[in-house]
């Protein structure tokens, strides 16, 4: 599949538009004191984040997701990223508590929106046990927040993405796009001796997969206008579509409101991706810190659509 060529229209489009990076993580000084007054998971003791699906996780002062805003801006900087936009960790489980247990939490992700400068932005969350849609509605409306982030395990099958569509609705009503992350691994997958990346390679892709053809079977009827994005190249789902076919599915026109991001994956499956989907639907997402940024090497034209056109059409809607 051919690239894109390098034009003068795309020489003209860099003019005042950021270099984004649409998928990172950072905890608020709030958030990590909420987590360490909790009695049960998820929560923080000693230093160290206890999850039911997860191998204990060591966090480290000034590094990692506590890293201050300033000093992630100045690594951003450094990569000449120019936006980078937060994420709440949705395996944490923090948007499927109990509201009252959620409250809390979700109160110290969205106060982050405060100390925000020009370089960040955030992606919202929400309670989806009871969600709070005015609530919602007046979060989205923050000129910081870019949308709404939602675990995968909230849309693992059309029947559960039904039932998220009323959320889902609020934010294509207000034009913003609604990113998928993977949720909480299952407690089975923190036995002893697995390696810290296990989740990440397992239950992870296998939750964006599902949620990946949940969205082809039902989404685009259900939501026609939401722009939605599916991190770490949705599990390398797309990749299936020969496996879809043979089994009796169909994979027809590419939905031009979904869109990929690159997060832990490099040249050799962004390729891959990209001749299946094209390359307007891939964009830039490093899950800094857990992974680190990297361009795939596909030539100036794609770095230029990866980086700058493709998140400015995901985050702002337009033609492609």
């Amino acid at each position: 599949m051919a690239l894109l060529n390098k034009t003068n229209s795309v020489e003209i489009m860099v003019v005042g538009m950021p270099r984004v990076d649409v998928h990172q993580h950072a905890w608020p000084d709030a958030l990590v004191e909420e987590l360490r007054r909790r009695s049960r998971t998820p929560r923080i003791v000693d230093d160290r984040l206890l999850l039911d699906g997860e191998p204990d996780f060591a966090l480290v002062a000034g590094d990692g997701v506590l890293a201050g805003l300033s000093e992630r801006r100045r690594t951003d900087a450094g990569d000449d990223i120019d936006l980078a936009l937060l994420a709440l960790s949705s395996p944490l489980g923090i948007e499927t508590l109990d509201p009252a247990e959620a409250a809390p939490l979700l109160d110290a992700w969205h106060a982050t929106a405060d100390d925000l400068g020009s370089g960040h932005g955030l992606w919202a969350a929400v309670n989806l046990v009871e969600p709070d849609l005015a609530g919602l509605r007046s979060t989205l409306a923050s000129p910081v927040v870019h949308g709404l982030q939602v675990p995968a395990t909230a849309l693992l099958d059309p029947a559960a993405l039904e039932r998220l569509a009323p959320v889902l609705a609020v934010v294509e009503a207000a034009g913003l796009p609604v990113l998928v992350h993977p949720g909480p691994a299952p407690a089975t997958s923190a036995g002893e001796g697995l390696p810290g990346w296990w989740p990440a390679l397992t239950s992870y892709t296998a939750q964006l997969t599902s949620a990946w053809f949940a969205w082809h079977v039902a989404g685009q009827a259900l939501l026609p206008d939401l722009r939605i994005c599916f991190v770490a190249l949705a599990g390398l789902a797309p990749l299936h579509h020969e496996r879809l076919a043979a089994r009796g599915g169909t994979f027809g026109s590419v939905d031009r409101h979904v869109y990929y991001d690159t997060s832990s994956y490099g040249h050799r499956a962004v390729d891959a991706v990209v001749r299946v989907v094209g390359v307007d639907p891939v964009v830039h997402g490093s899950d800094r810190p857990y992974a680190d940024p990297s361009d795939p090497g596909l030539g100036e034209a794609f770095t230029h659509a990866l980086y700058v056109s493709n998140p400015h059409h995901l985050l702002h809607g337009g033609t492609r």
